[in-house]
């Protein structure tokens, strides 16, 4: 695994409760692991938005990963509203992932990942701006 370079985002990590902990950190790893096999992503920067750990690449868009109190058996992975990657990801897994409006894909704690999917709305976000005038994510 990936080591975490942030102080911050390692505090956050630490916070959570164990089992939503290894869970996030499942998924950063995916996330680390889109970023390793995608060719147009040089680099990856880990870093806080909104208190979350959050990835971003260079001609992309920012995931964000989450876990409140509020919902404790259910985690999420965030990505910008303000694009139209949620709505491209219900078009083709709409029967593979729980969305949470246009910003999430929520897991509940004893989900299964269903690991080539989200690998594939990742990579679609972390080069979102490379990507973003194929007609399907056109506004």
């Amino acid at each position: 695994m990936q080591h975490i370079e942030n102080i911050e985002v390692a505090n956050v990590f630490h916070h959570y409760p164990e089992a939503i902990r290894l869970k996030l950190l499942y998924l950063r790893q995916l996330i680390f692991e889109v970023a390793s096999e995608t060719k147009s992503i040089d680099q990856l920067e880990e870093t806080l938005k909104w208190g979350e750990p959050s990835y971003l690449a260079k001609g992309g868009s920012t995931v964000r990963l989450g876990w409140k109190t509020s919902n404790p058996s259910e985690y999420m992975i965030y990505f910008n509203c303000k694009t139209r990657l949620i709505e491209m990801f219900k078009m083709y897994d709409s029967d593979v992932f729980t969305f949470s409006g246009n910003r999430a894909i929520r897991f509940h704690v004893d989900d299964a990942v269903p690991v080539e999917a989200l690998k594939h709305c990742i990579a679609l976000s972390l080069t979102y701006h490379r990507i973003k005038q194929l007609p399907v994510l056109e506004t």
